[in-house]
Formats: structure tokens, sequence, C-alpha cells
């Protein structure tokens, strides 16, 4: 019975499952990683590589069979050596008396004093238990292992994080490692598949949810219902509701209302969202959308479709928007514009200029049109690019004062049969088709990675062209939801295609 350091990891990303520990423990085919995935493990492979060229006299174990590096892990250590790239570590733990061997293999071993720190390199950003819990449980159980082998504890844990930090990290004697491993052993033990409730972003990213999310829509899963939050999946399987037929049964809204979630000392209710609720649940039942009130689109001849591509906080710090997207559509269409970051130092700066000086353009070409987006994160980085570098003429003010979030209107409008309301769900619902394939936001900033490492100009410029037309689809995909929304508002509205609209 064993158990490793990699399970902590398998068993929070790429979000907190233990059927992904499950099916890994019993060796269930897994899906391919995608490119994102497969960037970031090139990022952090070169990300290692090149702390290791930083460091003097290191003992190299990272080849070999396993009980061999665990002896020459011992035999390196007792001779006080100033480096061990790769040590190999086990101890046994007892668990609901069963022994379980542990194992875990650090980046480095570091001589500090009389004794060792223990580090790894990692290429997130931010290394706070919130944003990484699994990164702390892993160096705590390395501590601990470090601790078990040698009879003392290490002298530091210390993470070399994305921005070529050392961020240090408190050793408490491995506690909550070990509870985390408890409850991954429980987990592997079980003879029987262990019930996790599926979730739209939970599952997305997972190896296993080629296998999961069909299961989960065969069996009508209540999971599948847009709104039920995870913990209401356990609550609601505890009155009996597996399946969303039977939650529209047998509940109503009122009783949903009622449902609470254990916190501790605190509590929270379904309350208002019951209703939500319901009527997402009937459209799955019925398999047909509910029109609940007409959707509160601004009057405008013209609307701006907006779309931002950018890399996230945990890997690019400060976050980093490298394209921003605009078209306007309606009576008077105008061409795709894009405001891109360029890759010299003040690359950033630079994009967002670029991007005010586009929007000003069209504020002063069409007034104060709509600018429609999806979700709060054109919003944000609004906001968040106001405070890094200013808003020199007022653009950024004008086109906040005029945002259109497009994706709570749909929400507030129409239950639509869908486990998901992100753009691209909606989008296909409509009947809208993409000419580029197998792209996405993952997609996006994968390409935009490769761009960033080439030396290669035209190989630069390739990259940036596909992304770019990549957030161009993005804006026609909106289009084409805005006008099936205010179809909902004026039944006899022509819908208008991208390419009518481009052609006037």
């Amino acid at each position: 019975m064993r158990l490793s350091a990699s399970d902590i990891y398998a068993y929070h990303r790429p979000s907190p499952c233990g059927l992904r520990v499950y099916l890994r423990h019993r060796g269930e085919l897994e899906s391919e990683p995608g490119e994102y995935e497969e960037v970031l493990r090139r990022l952090g492979e070169r990300h290692e590589r090149s702390h290791l060229k930083s460091l003097r006299g290191v003992v190299e174990l990272d080849t070999g069979m396993r009980e061999e590096r665990e002896r020459l892990t011992r035999q390196a250590v007792a001779d006080e050596q100033e480096v061990i790239y790769q040590p190999a570590l086990r101890a046994s733990l007892e668990i609901a008396g069963v022994r379980w061997e542990v194992t875990g293999d650090p980046d480095f071993l570091i001589r500090w004093g009389d004794g060792y720190l223990i580090r790894d390199c990692k290429i997130a950003r931010r290394i706070t238990h919130k944003d990484h819990p699994e990164i702390h449980h892993q160096m705590e159980l390395y501590g601990w292992l470090f601790e078990r082998t040698f009879g003392t504890p290490p002298r530091a844990l210390e993470v070399y994080n994305g921005a070529g930090e050392i961020v240090e990290l408190t050793y408490k004697g491995g506690t909550r490692a070990l509870q985390e491993l408890e409850v991954i052993a429980g987990i592997k033990r079980t003879s029987r598949e262990p019930y996790e409730p599926v979730g739209w972003t939970k599952c997305k990213d997972c190896s296993f949810h080629y296998r999961c999310w069909p299961q989960a829509e065969g069996r009508k899963d209540v999971a599948l219902v847009y709104g039920v939050d995870q913990w209401m999946v356990h609550e609601l399987r505890e009155d009996g509701i597996e399946a969303y037929p039977k939650l529209v049964e047998l509940f109503t809204e009122e009783r949903l209302a009622r449902l609470t979630k254990p916190a501790g000392t605190h509590t929270s209710r379904v309350g208002k969202r019951a209703g939500s609720i319901m009527r997402m649940a009937q459209a799955l039942v019925d398999g047909r959308e509910i029109l609940i009130q007409p959707p509160a689109i601004p009057e405008s001849d013209d609307y701006v479709m907006f779309d931002l591509e950018g890399m996230p906080p945990q890997l690019q710090e400060p976050a980093k928007i490298y394209l921003w997207g605009l078209q306007v559509y309606g009576r008077h269409p105008g061409e795709f514009r894009s405001a891109l970051a360029d890759f010299g130092p003040e690359g950033d700066r630079n994009g967002w200029l670029e991007f005010l000086r586009l929007a000003g353009e069209m504020l002063e070409e069409n007034g104060d049109l709509p600018f429609v987006h999806w979700h709060s994160y054109e919003k944000t980085n609004i906001r968040l690019y106001v405070e890094r570098y200013g808003d020199p003429d007022g653009v950024a003010a004008r086109v906040l004062e005029n945002l259109v979030d497009c994706l709570p209107l749909a929400q507030e409008s129409i239950a639509l049969p869908l486990p998901s309301y992100s753009l691209k769900v909606v989008e296909k619902y409509i009947g809208f088709e993409r000419k580029l394939h197998n792209t996405g936001g993952d997609w996006a900033m994968a390409r935009y990675v490769e761009a960033v490492e080439t030396e290669d100009e035209f190989e630069r410029q390739a990259l940036m062209n596909l992304i770019t037309a990549y957030n161009r689809e993005d804006l026609e995909a909106m289009w084409a939801v805005l006008q099936w929304l205010r179809s909902k508002v004026q039944p006899d509205v022509k819908l208008v295609s991208a390419e009518d609209a481009e052609e006037g």
C-alpha cells in the first residue's frame, strides 16, 4: 500500500476531486494532456533546470532505480554534500491499522548550517495556501519524510517560484499533509467507486472528463443543474435526490430555499437562488429553454463586441492582457480591431495605450455605444489597467460606463437546458459554428507562451495571427448570442450573421 507526494497533487489539480485519485490508483485510462498543460510542463522543466544550473556542488540523483536513489540520498546527507538534486525519501505510516509506504522526491536538499533545507521549483507565482494548497501540503510532506528519515526536521521549506523568488513556507511537523494522506488512503482502499459531483469548470480540464461527464449525463445527475453548488449536491442526495427529474418532482422552490449548508458555527441557505435553480432543472427535464423575462438589452443601432485574451496572475504577475479585441456590429458595422501588447519591456503599457486609442476612435465615430462582453473579466481588467497605467483622456471611464455584460442578461432572462452559461456552450446551443476548431482560452495562452519563447519573428507573428483570428471568432460568437437574445425581446428581429454585418 503506497502513498506519495504526487497523490496530493492528483487530489487537488486541476480541481479537488477524490474520484480522480480512485481512478488513477486503479489504472483507468486517461486522456492526453492538452496543449496548455504541455506548455506548463515544459515551462516547469525549464524553470527547474535553470535553477539547477545556478547552484554549485550538486550531487544529481535524478536517474536510476528508486531504492538505489534512496540509498544515495542517505549517503549524500551523511557526507554533508552541499546540494542534492532529486533526492528520494521514504517512510512508513500507519493509517487505520494499515501500514503504508510514503514516498516523496523534492527537487533539492540544500546544506544550511548543520542541517538541510528543502526547496522545490514551481512556475506558479502566487504560493499562497488559498491559490495552491497542494504545494503547501506537498512541501509539508517532504519535511515529514526528511524528519522521519534523518531524525531531525528540515531547517526550512522553500519554493523557488515563477518570478524567481524564494518563498519560505512554515513546517509544523507535517500535520496537515498527513491529514490529506489519510483522506487519500481512504479513497484508495475503498472497493466501491466513490461518488463525486461533476461541475463544468471543475471537470473541463480533468483527464477523466471523457469518462465522468457522459456518465453524469446518462444518470441525469442533479450536479448538472446550473446553479447547484457542490455542497448542495451532497445535501440533496441525503434527501434522496440524485437526479434532476426527482428534484423537479419532489421539491418545491420553498423547500429548496430552506436547504442549509453545514458550515461549523455558521450556516447558509439556498434562499433566493432556489427559483432560478428549479427553473434550470425544469429546462433540463423538458429539454427546452424557459423564458423568464425579456433580456434587458440597451437599445442601440450599434454595439461594440469586446473580448480580452490574457495570462492569469498565477503565471504572469501582475496579470497581463496581451490582446484587446473590439469590433462594431449593427447598422454601421466596422472592421475588427485589436491592440496587442508587444514583446519589449514596455509591451504591456503599449498594449493598454493602443486599446485606449482604438476605443477612443470608436467612441468618437459612434458615440457612447454599448461595449458588450461576456462575464466580468473585461470590467475587472480595465479597472486593473487604469490603476496600473492611468486613463489620461478618460476613455477607459467612458468604456466602463458603457459596458454590457451579456452573461447575466442571459442568466436572468432565459433558463437554458444546459449545464453551463459559458459563451462556447451557449453559442453552440443557438447554432453558431466556428471556423477554427480545437481552440479556446487555454489554447490561446499556449500559443502566446510559444510566441514569447521564440526568437523567430516570422513564427511569432504567425502565432499572434492565430490568436487574433481566435479572438475575432469570439466577437462573432458574442454578436450571434446578442442577436439571439434580442430576438427574445423582439420576436420579429432578423438575425444578422457576422459576415452580413461586415458587408453591411
